[in-house]
């Protein structure tokens, strides 16, 4: 029997999302043409839409669908960039412990990037914050971070970025899951959220954005989604989408309870244990955990992990299965070894108390094992 804690990585599909998907799939017809197949099919993806915009507080001509969270990522930064320098700002504003898709693109700006300084439970500082240029276009602040499950001020974060005039997105992949979440209610002009990260399926996301938010296409053709995200639009994958979402939201407040009892069981499992830390400070999500692990090289206690049926993670999924020291965790103050030495343990809605027994007795052995691994 395995046990699935990577859940941050991507969740298992659920069976409402399955049944949508499988129901939609029937649907022959392009959403975009103008018979009576290709209607029928638009008229799946609208209600699609529709029932996600309501998950998430927004209105429905908020919802452009991507085809992840990295393409709605890249949508803002680059976008917002190419808009903001028509419009005389230049400058983009990014987290230090942002995820790649947003980091990656803000380094791609070269000059044009700044990046904003957090403390030690890698939350974005209010010095950084009152340091922002008044010729900045966007502001960019994960809501949750996707590997220590840190909760970042997004209201300082508005106030701030509302101070010299720009626009705030934040990559709420990982809040949707496990937060209240109000597109309405943030007072963010974008959001970013992903299917496969609450119980939908790979291949499909989601960019929230208000009608008058200041993007420019990153990509040229058909202008499908509000002109600015070309592509036709894969209508099963969108239904599987909503259909997750409507779940996690109906569910989420008693879910989120239940996960934080797990959580608090793991992290005080862990804490007991000789050198181990664990990562985040207190405002944290209740589905990541993430701990450093001092004298190993997290490589190997992933794979002792792995071989005696846990599943766990060394950071971010989304760095082609490369494995570097956290620059999450270096971004927080870390060395290089303790950001070489950690491990993130993420629940969802398949975890149960099993899961987490399971890593408490098989950690202390493989911890003895991975020290001495390292010591060779």
């Amino acid at each position: 029997m395995r046990h699935y804690l990577d859940h941050a990585a991507t969740s298992p599909l659920r069976p409402s999302a399955l049944h949508a998907m499988t129901s939609a799939w029937s649907q022959i017809g392009n959403p975009s043409s103008q018979h009576t197949s290709g209607r029928a099919a638009h008229a799946l993806l609208e209600d699609a839409r529709e029932q996600l915009a309501e998950a998430v507080d927004a209105h429905p001509s908020e919802v452009i669908f991507t085809g992840g969270g990295t393409e709605a990522d890249n949508m803002v930064v680059l976008g917002g960039a190419t808009a903001g320098r028509s419009g005389g700002r230049p400058q983009v504003a990014v987290s230090a412990v942002e995820h790649p898709a947003v980091l990656a693109a803000a380094h791609a700006l070269g000059a044009a990037a700044h990046i904003l300084h957090v403390d030690t439970t890698g939350r974005v500082t209010e010095p950084s914050l009152a340091g922002l240029a008044p010729n900045t276009a966007w502001v960019s602040v994960m809501w949750v971070n996707n590997e220590t499950g840190t909760i970042q001020p997004l209201a300082s974060v508005v106030e701030a970025a509302r101070r010299v005039g720009a626009s705030v997105h934040s990559d709420a992949v990982q809040a949707l899951p496990h937060l209240n979440v109000s597109f309405a209610d943030s007072g963010l002009d974008a959001m970013t959220i992903s299917a496969h990260k609450l119980g939908g399926p790979v291949g499909v996301g989601a960019l929230i954005a208000r009608r008058d938010a200041p993007l420019a296409p990153v990509s040229r053709g058909g202008e499908q989604e509000r002109r600015l995200r070309s592509g036709t639009v894969p209508v099963a994958l969108a239904a599987g989408f909503a259909a997750a979402a409507a779940e996690t939201v109906a569910h989420r407040a008693d879910e989120s309870q239940r996960l934080a009892v797990l959580r608090a069981r793991l992290v005080a499992g862990l804490e007991a244990l000789p050198r181990v830390h664990v990562n985040g400070g207190e405002a944290v999500c209740p589905a990541i955990v993430n701990a450093t692990f001092e004298g190993t090289r997290a490589d190997d206690l992933l794979l002792m992990l792995d071989a005696a049926g846990v599943d766990a993670s060394t950071g971010s999924a989304c760095t082609a299965g490369v494995h570097q020291p956290s620059e999450v965790l270096l971004a927080m103050g870390r060395s290089e070894a303790e950001a070489s030495a950690s491990l993130r343990f993420s629940l969802g809605w398949t975890s149960t108390d099993a899961d987490v027994d399971a890593v408490l007795v098989l950690l202390p052995d493989a911890l003895v094992r991975a020290r001495a691994a390292a010591k060779r």
